[in-house]
């Protein structure tokens, strides 16, 4: 099991992400834009610069929604390796057989 607060830690930059989302883009699109002027841009970029480092989407770490495990964790089940197996073990995912060879 991974530390409480880490994984504490990962909810709350999740949470913000979320809260974020649309004014992080908007101001994005702004400093994309090359047909705006140069102080718009400027402005812009202060605007995001001025937002909390954790809103951002690159922050967010992958975790095991079991264990809190940071590596070896699929995408679209959101649990990691290790949690997969003992629950294929258990006979709690259907069509899920230990394998030998």
């Amino acid at each position: 099991m991974a530390k409480m607060s880490a994984i504490n830690k990962n909810n709350k930059r999740i949470k913000l992400s979320d809260k974020f989302y649309k004014k992080r883009l908007k101001l994005k699109k702004i400093l994309m834009d090359k047909k705006l002027s140069l102080e718009e841009r400027f402005k812009a970029q202060q605007k995001l610069s001025k937002l909390p480092r954790n809103s951002a989407k690159v922050r967010v770490m992958n975790r095991c929604q079991i264990t809190g495990r940071p590596h070896g964790v699929y995408r679209k089940l959101k649990i990691s390796r290790i949690a997969l197996r003992q629950l294929g073990l258990e006979g709690k995912i259907p069509g899920m057989v230990k394998s030998s060879w």
